[in-house]
């Protein structure tokens, strides 16, 4: 194997998530012997269960346009993608001196990110599962 490019750029958690898949990496453990390797069958368990399970390329896509008038980094971007913030407090954590480059756009921001990128799966509580079982 012949390694074209070593480091072609950073990737959202959606991108990872359909690379996983299309190497053929499942959610049963069994399914991932031989084929891939476990760290992979790790990542995969991790990324199923948060909101790259659920995005599509175009709201990726579609985020990317809307945040053009915000001035964001790169980083900034992709952690907003990957993190999905749902609250003014949890983007402060993300864009850095927020307050000084954002303002009152902080709020705009948040509406942007809540009504592009779908939410994350609720993850069954641990009742669920024992009423199941």
């Amino acid at each position: 194997m012949k390694i074209i490019q070593a480091n072609g750029g950073v990737l959202t958690n959606f991108e990872v998530l359909s690379f996983l898949r299309s190497r053929g990496v499942t959610v049963d453990p069994m399914g991932c012997l031989g084929a891939v390797a476990p760290s992979e069958c790790k990542v995969f368990d991790y990324l199923v269960h948060t909101a790259a399970c659920i995005q599509t390329r175009e709201s990726i896509n579609e985020f990317m346009k809307q945040s053009e008038k915000f001035k964001l980094a790169k980083a900034e971007k992709l952690n907003l993608i990957n993190m999905r913030p749902s609250n003014s407090a949890e983007t402060y954590s993300i864009i850095e001196q927020c307050d000084e480059r954002m303002g009152e756009g902080i709020e705009e921001l948040v509406k942007v990110v809540v009504g592009i990128l779908p939410p994350p799966q609720p993850q069954p509580t641990e009742q669920e599962d024992e009423a199941d079982g």
